[in-house]
């Protein structure tokens, strides 16, 4: 009775789907095959040989089960039901079928252990996601087992994660610290057979360091009466658009050699660059601004460089050049004194944004085209002319002075775009948006933004976003969430009016900016 409900259900999607794409509402088409066809088996411990399968997938309407023994006919499941089936002690091969309202099909077969013995030959490993020191996964294999459980250590009170052999599990943990991960693989009996392993979630700092994770410790030593944390950004729209800064507080009386560290997990790499920039914040101009690096096992291993500012109340971009460093020194703990050489009166300093740099000038996130110095050098394609113009539309939410112009011309290759090459990779670590503020001759166009490694453009990111208004700016945004940070993304791509030939139309951007 089951078969013929899902049968008719099908049957009356496809009909909806049907009469949807008359009217051009669906193209049921268009619907390809389901994707990511699984299923989650898992065996009672009591000897009965009942299986539990909870069928997966991206697209299906409906599941057939064949159970791989001497049964006749298969099991059917909506998506998110389950279904059970009684086997004796065996290894069965179960197919799983997944079909669409179109009634495309997908196909995947699972072997199935039944046994009523304790798993034998535990296999299991657990490493570091890549690009994210807070997450693990987990993957096991055994014999004699039907299916897997994985407790990671974070509340006793949790609930396992279920899991097959070859599935790779992953889990991210709210703080650093030590946690036994167990690993549990079950058979159709009682007895089933454990693994335990002690890891240690740490989240050390890197260059470059821009104070924003709410993971990281940012452990500051202060000495000579200077007192230096994490705080919110006090002057976030001159310079510098940060959500969280350093705050040096160089208090009344203080040493005029007062200062603070912090100290990094890997020493600094200056094989390739040797100069390190940071961004600074102070209430006068024409301090002396120093930077010192140690060595963690002997702090009489060091090097240090003075810089001069030359701002008050404003952020300004600060270079120490180390250039002729010893790089087998492994400088690894970095001190920052503000006004060195004066005592302290109780002025706050701020700092931000530490990373190296090959020293020249360079175009970075947040882009506005607004500087004198940097050289914001577009590469086109596909029939698209980029450059930096006067805003011809200082209205709105966008008055700046200088925007991007790109022209896509007319007979223009339906992905024409523009590259902007950034000087350093996007530091995704914090925040995995990005808002783009834009000026189209029409409403409706898709306009694509891309990041791409320089060195290898498959490893790449893309986002669509459509305007909704026509001769005037509004601001678009990107949801980059879960983009990988190891790829290290540096190119920036702007495509208008996506997937249409061009037509000589001008369309305009600018504030490229990361945001939560």
């Amino acid at each position: 009775m089951k078969k013929l409900q899902i049968i008719l259900t099908l049957f009356v999607l496809i009909f909806i789907a049907g009469c949807s794409d008359e009217s051009n509402d669906v193209n049921v088409d268009s619907i390809s095959e389901p994707t990511n066809v699984s299923a989650l088996m898992k065996i009672t411990q009591d000897n009965t040989g009942k299986v539990t399968f909870i069928p997966r997938g991206e697209g299906a309407t409906v599941y057939e089960i064949y159970y791989g023994d001497s049964s006749l006919q298969p099991g059917y499941a909506y998506p998110g039901e389950s279904l059970s089936h009684n086997y004796s002690e065996g290894v069965y091969q179960v197919k799983i079928a997944a079909t669409t309202i179109n009634g495309k099909r997908t196909e995947v077969i699972q072997t199935l252990t039944v046994s009523f013995l304790a798993p034998t030959n535990l296999d299991v490993t657990i490493s570091p996601s890549v690009g994210d020191n807070m997450s693990i996964n987990v993957q096991a294999s055994a014999d004699l087992e039907t299916f897997f459980q994985v407790y990671f250590g974070e509340d006793p009170n949790q609930v396992p994660v279920d899991f097959m052999e070859d599935e790779v599990i992953s889990h991210t943990y709210a703080s650093t610290g030590t946690y036994i991960v167990k690993v549990v693989a079950l058979s159709g009996g009682m007895a089933t057979t454990e693994y335990t392993e002690t890891i240690t979630i740490s989240n050390p700092i890197l260059l470059p360091v821009d104070f924003e994770s709410a993971t990281i410790n940012y452990a500051f030593a202060n000495f000579g009466g200077a007192n230096t944390s994490v705080v919110a950004n006090p002057s976030i729209n001159s310079g510098n658009g940060s959500n969280k800064v350093a705050k040096l507080t160089k208090n009344n009386g203080s040493e005029v050699w007062a200062g603070s560290f912090f100290e990094l997990g890997v020493p600094i790499d200056f094989s390739t660059m040797q100069k390190i920039k940071i961004k600074t914040w102070s209430p006068q101009a024409g301090i002396t601004v120093k930077m010192k690096l140690e060595n963690l096992a002997n702090s009489n291993i060091n090097t240090e460089v003075d810089v001069t500012n030359t701002v008050a109340n404003n952020w300004e971009e600060l270079t120490f050049d180390f250039s002729g460093i010893n790089n087998a020194n492994a400088y690894q703990r970095i001190v920052i004194f503000f006004n060195f050489g004066t005592a302290g009166a109780g002025q706050d300093y701020y700092f931000d944004d530490v990373q190296l740099t090959s020293g020249v000038p360079t175009v970075s996130l947040p882009v506005n085209f607004e500087s004198t110095t940097l050289n914001y050098s577009f590469t086109d394609f596909g029939g698209n002319v980029a450059s930096v113009e006067n805003n011809p539309q200082q209205n709105g939410i966008n008055t700046s002075a200088k925007v991007g112009k790109i022209i896509k011309g007319n007979g223009a290759l339906t992905y024409a775009g523009s590259i902007l090459g950034l000087g350093s990779s996007i530091n995704f670590s914090s925040m995995q948006k990005i808002k783009m503020k834009v000026w189209s001759p029409q409403a409706g166009i898709i306009v694509k933004l891309k990041l791409e490694n320089q060195t290898n453009a498959a490893l790449n990111a893309e986002v669509d976003a459509t305007t909704t208004v026509a001769n005037a700016w509004q601001e678009l945004n990107f949801d980059f969430t879960g983009v990988n940070n190891a790829n290290n993304l540096q190119n920036v791509i702007v495509f208008f009016d996506f997937g249409a030939a061009g037509n000589g139309s001008t369309y305009y951007f600018d504030d490229i900016i990361q945001s939560n």
